[in-house]
């Protein structure tokens, strides 16, 4: 048996026949949290534009230019220690505009596109904005981002805590803890 498994908000999360008695909420599993636009886009939202274009400086689903700077839409995937699955967090990294060009020219070409070092894009509470490496996904796939070291990594090694899962959403602004009261 897996700790987890007594942990009763950890049920409830899983629970695809629970709601919340207070508004209704289910969850079904673990919530993936995405970020629209790296930190550094000064421009507000994209919305249902596919390409949000503010002078030279544009904004897609996956790719960002921002002056000089390139970014990439990615997966961090953070596992829950004791869990069989990762919470999934879509965000943007930044990437050397010759990487940027690579990928384009590799998904163009249909083939895969290298890995290459990165820079968290979106600062998560307690990991800031890490370097790693953005490694590629299959065609359909976005891209995983790897943290070099620190705390990050070592929670990319390690897996988080269900508390400190339940934390990070909060801080994120997606506070599920009084849902999963009962």
């Amino acid at each position: 048996m897996n700790l987890l498994d007594l942990d009763a908000r950890w049920r409830r999360l899983n629970d695809p026949d629970y709601s919340c008695p207070c508004c209704g909420q289910s969850f079904g599993g673990l919530v993936d949290m995405g970020f629209e636009e790296p930190d550094a886009w000064p421009f507000g939202e994209r919305g249902d534009a596919e390409v949000f274009e503010a002078g030279d400086d544009k904004l897609s689903a996956d790719l960002c230019r921002v002056g000089e700077r390139r970014f990439l839409r990615a997966i961090l995937p953070l596992p829950v220690r004791g869990a069989e699955d990762a919470a999934l967090f879509a965000l943007w990294a930044e990437v050397a505009p010759e990487d940027f060009y690579a990928t384009l020219d590799a998904i163009d070409a249909g083939t895969e596109p290298p890995a290459c070092p990165a820079t968290l894009a979106n600062e998560l509470p307690e990991f800031g904005l890490p370097d790693g490496t953005l490694v590629p996904g299959t065609e359909a796939e976005r891209p995983t981002f790897r943290a070099g070291s620190g705390p990050l990594a070592e929670v990319q090694e390690a897996g988080l805590s269900f508390d400190a899962l339940l934390d990070l959403y909060a801080a994120l602004g997606q506070d599920i803890r009084p849902h999963l009261q009962g």
